[in-house]
């Protein structure tokens, strides 16, 4: 029964947590509008896969990831790179009409490998996780145990790809059904970008990044 709730409870938060958003949910829905609703979920796959990864990390090594401040300082300006890169890309998509898909993501890569690095190299899901984590050892929902991270991590696998459908699905359904122009799509996603890159470089200017984040939190006994 305990493994049950804290499948669920990984499922709900790490759901809740894709909705508002993003650099990987919007460009899970940038990609399946040009390349296909499967090439959107191989996209969300990689990057879920990672983030996986990163919550285990915050289980097990807390005091390892707390010592990387600088790896993490690092990566925040590599993602801030990648956000401005994608938001160029999505304008200049929209610009040309002729060109369809946005040139960053629709990659020779593999859109998995494409969702790994990306995900990989966004190190904002790390305080998010660390601070639920934090949270739930406290009040005795998560307490050590293989069996109790592994329910934990698989909730939040399926949490993460149920957000992930959303966007994926939505962004489809607005180009299909409801007759929405491919460019306007291409003009509000490098909207979308070109914000968060705006709000992410404020919170790392003024100390409230992920980073700042990391150091407030306390690590479960």
């Amino acid at each position: 029964m305990k493994l049950v709730r804290i499948f669920f409870t990984g499922m709900f938060i790490s759901f809740l947590g894709t909705l508002p958003l993003g650099t990987l949910n919007i460009s899970a829905m940038q990609i399946a509008v040009s390349d296909g609703i499967l090439q959107g979920f191989y996209f969300a796959a990689g990057a879920i896969w990672v983030e996986m990864v990163y919550v285990r990390l915050s289980l097990v090594a807390m005091d390892w990831v707390r010592k990387r401040k600088k790896l993490f300082f690092i990566l925040e300006w590599v993602t801030l790179g990648i956000i401005l890169l994608l938001a160029i890309a999505s304008f200049y998509t929209a610009l040309h009409p002729e060109v369809h898909k946005n040139p960053v993501l629709s990659h020779s890569l593999p859109r998995f490998w494409l969702g790994t690095i990306m995900s990989a190299v966004n190190p904002m899901q790390i305080p998010f996780w660390f601070g639920w984590s934090t949270v739930l050892f406290t009040r005795k929902v998560l307490v050590p145990g293989a069996w109790q991270f592994n329910s934990y991590i698989s909730g939040i696998g399926l949490g993460t790809l149920s957000g992930n459908a959303v966007f994926i699905l939505g962004g489809k359904l607005l180009v299909e059904k409801l007759n929405t122009n491919e460019q306007m799509i291409h003009w509000i996603v490098g909207g979308i970008f070109a914000l968060t890159a705006l709000i992410q470089l404020w919170k790392m200017l003024s100390h409230k990044d992920g980073l700042a984040k990391l150091d407030k939190e306390v690590p479960p006994a």
